[in-house]
């Protein structure tokens, strides 16, 4: 079946070096495997994001000034190390560890960030992300939700958009001009917020049926730490996106 996604086309649960599906017995992927996998990658980054938060603050409720550097240096780090996870998914046994690693220190130090300009709003965060998580993985196994082509397809393009509008921020931003209406806490920026949400959800959608179809054609064991690798990544936006939200509608108050 065709998908719009490269990173989730069908040549992604061949063996590298055959282009055959691997057999059972050679150790295939399963959904035990990933599911512990993808708690282990979340166990790495709460530790590392522990520290960076510890170190955010030079005294309480007072930001240390080298804090940015978690922000931008874990931002980066992930960055990279995720684009060399989707060219190179054999290598995921090493960095998705590594990149849940370097992604706390990015989610520790803004968690920080966003907890010193608005009280107690990292925790709603933190639940809202995984109250979306277990809630479209259980409308997911109910069958209300399927991932049809179209779905997909669908998703993809809307997170496409999503991707070039903060593109074309962040080039702007470099040029001292800010995207008008979308980033602010008017009407308009709520709702683009909630729609940016609800794409990061929806992909939530894509990674289950990712993981399930890996399993159903035999994957390769290291698929493993790729299917959780790509769950972290989507829970890494969907909670930063919820962080914005509720930015938002805390400035307005």
């Amino acid at each position: 079946m065709r998908s719009g996604n490269p990173v989730l086309s069908e040549s992604t649960f061949l063996d590298l070096g055959s282009g055959t599906v691997v057999s059972r017995d050679a150790g295939a992927m399963t959904i035990a495997g990933t599911v512990n996998k993808t708690a282990f990658l979340l166990s790495l980054t709460v530790l590392t994001a522990a520290f960076a938060w510890s170190q955010a603050f030079s005294a309480p409720g007072e930001l240390a000034p080298g804090f940015a550097a978690y922000v931008w240096g874990g931002a980066i780090g992930g960055f990279v190390i995720a684009l060399v996870t989707v060219f190179k998914k054999e290598w995921s046994p090493v960095t998705a560890p590594l990149y849940a690693l370097v992604e706390g220190f990015f989610l520790g130090a803004i968690s920080a960030l966003y907890s010193h300009l608005y009280d107690g709003i990292v925790i709603q965060a933190v639940m809202l992300t995984f109250g979306t998580l277990f809630a479209l993985l259980f409308a997911y196994r109910s069958g209300w939700i399927k991932a049809t082509e179209n779905f997909k397809l669908g998703v993809v393009a809307a997170t496409g958009g999503i991707f070039l509008v903060y593109l074309a921020t962040i080039v702007l931003r470099m040029f001292g001009v800010d995207m008008p209406m979308i980033h602010d806490n008017g009407i308009i920026g709520i709702g683009f917020s909630l729609f940016v949400i609800v794409i990061a959800a929806l992909n939530l959608v894509l990674d289950f049926d990712f993981i399930e179809t890996g399993v159903e054609r035999g994957a390769p064991r290291y698929m493993e730490w790729y299917g959780a690798f790509g769950l972290m990544v989507t829970l890494v936006w969907l909670y930063i996106e919820f962080l914005r939200l509720l930015a938002k509608l805390q400035s307005r108050d």
